[in-house]
């Protein structure tokens, strides 16, 4: 499990140490509603949230920020998901960090594309805001 406070219910007593720090998530998405909808949902259950609207924005913001975990939308303008995660793959640093892709891309072998670029997973949109954290709190604790 990753070195912070994964929180799968803000009402529930874990008995985790609360020493650590909420989980930082980084979500990669071109789409503004698409990122307030799933910031609202995930801060609400204690995770931190930082957005990047752009893949470059994205990578850099990884750079920064050190998340334990990153969601990236696929079908993104200039550098889509694919690349920007075989670009962070590529990155010592994120080789055993969680990228999981946030997308409506469905059709037949969109999902072996994703994790073919490295993703370590693959959510389909439109999400289940009841059951997203509970999705991402299981790759923190892979």
């Amino acid at each position: 499990m990753r070195d912070c406070k994964v929180i799968y219910n803000k009402d529930r007593d874990d008995g985790m140490s609360e020493e650590r720090e909420p989980c930082k998530i980084l979500y990669i998405e071109d789409n503004r509603d698409n990122r307030v909808l799933v910031k609202r949902v995930l801060e609400a259950e204690g995770y931190q949230v930082l957005e990047a609207a752009d893949g470059p924005t994205g990578i850099q913001a990884a750079l920064d920020m050190q998340p334990a975990l990153i969601l990236v939308d696929i079908s993104m303008p200039d550098m889509d998901g694919y690349e920007v995660t075989r670009r962070l793959r590529a990155l010592e640093q994120f080789q055993s960090i969680p990228i999981v892709a946030l997308t409506a891309k469905v059709m037949k072998g969109d999902r072996e594309l994703t994790l073919e670029a490295g993703c370590s997973g693959y959510i389909q949109k439109p999400i289940d805001v009841d059951l997203l954290p509970a999705q991402l709190a299981a790759y923190l604790h892979q």
